[in-house]
């Protein structure tokens, strides 16, 4: 049978080891949570107008030039945090997504755009 002083032992170690594991892979954490599958449909719907079908910022050019390449080595290396905001918060040629868009549906599209291939 278990002491109490080993069940908070390995509690804290549990804590620790997850807390290394967030600092050392954050943009895997999303992703984890995250349904591709869902994700491609969402950005089908509402991203690949201006970003392209693959991502690769040669969709329409409606709300002003140069629609990201989510292709990109730079995109790949924003923390998921960043990316997460862009869509909520937009960019001056990119409206925000934060009332069309559930968390869930963000989180689903950023995992979706993580596998976009160069």
């Amino acid at each position: 049978m278990p002491t109490l002083a080993g069940t908070v032992c390995m509690g804290l170690i549990t804590i620790v080891m997850g807390v290394q594991v967030s600092i050392a892979a954050p943009n895997e954490l999303e992703s984890k949570r995250a349904d591709v599958a869902k994700g491609e449909k969402v950005f089908v719907r509402h991203c690949a107008g201006c970003h392209g079908s693959e991502g690769k910022g040669d969709g329409y050019l409606l709300l002003g030039p140069e629609p990201a390449n989510l292709t990109r080595p730079t995109t790949k290396k924003r923390s998921d945090t960043m990316l997460l905001q862009t869509i909520h918060e937009g960019k001056p040629n990119m409206p925000s997504w934060k009332t069309r868009l559930s968390e869930g549906d963000s989180r689903n599209v950023l995992a979706y755009i993580r596998t976009l291939k160069k």
